[in-house]
């Protein structure tokens, strides 16, 4: 139901993103999605992976700050509306968006990453209007 994302504090310099990429690749774990933030002294790397437990102890073993995050994944089906929809109704249950990207599926859908003030209730409201519940 939820997954477990990879979040990775880096520093914003040269090679730093390849290290952490080079972490993963050597411990043969695949990205299925991604989404970096950045400020000019640092970035933040959220990592939806084929096993986040592994990928944080490896991160952490190479000497990054690493942690696990609780996140929903929904499935949306491409119609103009559908994501406002979702965000007007969390709205007005007082839900906050802390942030959301999306995943690549291959398919026509979107699979949609977020991370909310109130993950439980979140879950609670997508499945009363029906969006289905991406696993991967």
């Amino acid at each position: 139901m939820f997954m477990d994302q990879v979040s990775v504090f880096i520093e914003n310099r040269k090679g730093r993103l390849d290290d952490v990429l080079e972490t993963l690749k050597r411990e043969d774990i695949n990205i299925q999605s991604l989404s970096l933030a950045d400020t000019s002294e640092y970035g933040v790397l959220r990592l939806i992976v084929s096993d986040p437990q592994k990928a944080q102890d490896a991160l952490k073993a190479s000497g990054f700050s690493a942690m696990l995050t609780k996140v929903l994944a929904i499935t949306l089906t491409h119609r103009a509306g559908m994501l406002q929809k979702i965000i007007g109704i969390l709205g007005k249950e007082n839900i906050n968006i802390e942030y959301m990207y999306s995943i690549s599926s291959g398919t026509e859908d979107m699979p949609l990453v977020l991370k909310t003030s109130d993950i439980e209730r979140t879950l609670e409201i997508v499945r009363e209007q029906g969006a289905e519940i991406y696993t991967g």
